[in-house]
């Protein structure tokens, strides 16, 4: 199943029910059931709120319909850095990662970050270039997992049973700020700079072991790798993550980029504005945000 937040008529978040290959969707607050709340409440009572989210009829359009980003969480996005071989080695050539030890190319735990709640945005939505702070906009597409069953202590063995769906997220980054504090949060997290979407699938119809993820810039394709390629997997990022966070449903885990961003061309080729970028990992959809002009 997919789910997805749409901007009902009277302009208020509404939860829908997805059919992307036709084309429609169902108002979750109309279908069997009535669910009444947010996406975020349908994960966390998702064992009871399920009951009778079946399509009914026909469905509406989804022409002319705005998309949302499927989740409003209420604490940051975690993040993963450098989790893919080749995407390591071209960071680490590219003279902008000054977090890796000496001589280091792939790390050997995790590398965790964060991204706000305020730099979540939607499908088709803008991402503005802030360019008071950055000249070095990226891109990196990634596929996210999200928490459907809490815990603290979460082992690698019971880890797919707390994921509830996946989404696609494109990790916007400030190469210059990433590069100058050090610190990955500041490049990372300026608003805007994680658009989401455009839905959620249900992780019984997704198979993250055999995915398939592309972004493409103005019609170019930059990026193409499986997501079986990551270095540490969803199962061992959910442990880490776990041993000592309690993770919480609704939770959303960024679980890295493939090779291909910008900063891995030489020169580096940075977004500017009227860019557009979009990102697809088959099974769930496509992303799409363009830079604005200002």
């Amino acid at each position: 199943m997919k789910f997805a937040n749409v901007l009902a008529e009277d302009n208020r978040p509404t939860p829908a029910l997805i059919d992307d290959v036709n084309g429609v969707f169902w108002p979750l607050n109309e279908l069997q059931g009535r669910f009444a709340g947010s996406l975020d409440e349908l994960i966390a009572n998702w064992e009871q709120a399920a009951t009778g989210l079946g399509a009914q009829g026909p469905g509406r359009s989804l022409v002319g319909v705005k998309v949302l980003a499927p989740l409003a969480p209420t604490r940051n996005v975690f993040c993963v850095g450098k989790n893919y071989h080749e995407h390591a080695a071209e960071f680490s050539k590219s003279g902008f990662d000054h977090s890796a030890k000496d001589g280091e190319v792939a790390p050997e735990f995790p590398v965790i970050f964060t991204k706000t709640p305020e730099s979540i945005i939607g499908h088709l939505d803008s991402i503005s270039p802030h360019t008071r702070v950055t000249r070095q906009l990226d891109y990196e597409a990634e596929l996210a997992v999200i928490i459907g069953k809490g815990g603290r202590g979460i082992s690698k063995e019971d880890a797919y049973d707390h994921v509830w769906g996946y989404t696609i997220i494109n990790d916007v980054t400030a190469r210059d700020l990433q590069k100058n504090h050090r610190q990955w949060f500041l490049g990372k997290s300026l608003d805007g700079f994680c658009p989401m979407g455009p839905w959620i699938v249900t992780a019984d119809a997704f198979n993250p072991q055999n995915a398939t993820i592309k972004c493409w810039v103005n019609e170019e394709l930059r990026q193409d790798a499986n997501v079986s390629a990551l270095i540490f997997d969803i199962p061992a990022l959910i442990e880490c993550l776990s041993a000592g966070i309690e993770l919480k449903p609704g939770d959303v885990i960024s679980t890295g980029t493939p090779v291909g961003v910008g900063i891995g061309f030489t020169p580096p080729r940075f977004l500017q504005p009227g860019d557009t970028v979009r990102i697809e990992i088959d099974g769930i959809g496509a992303l799409e945000n363009s830079i604005a002009d200002t």
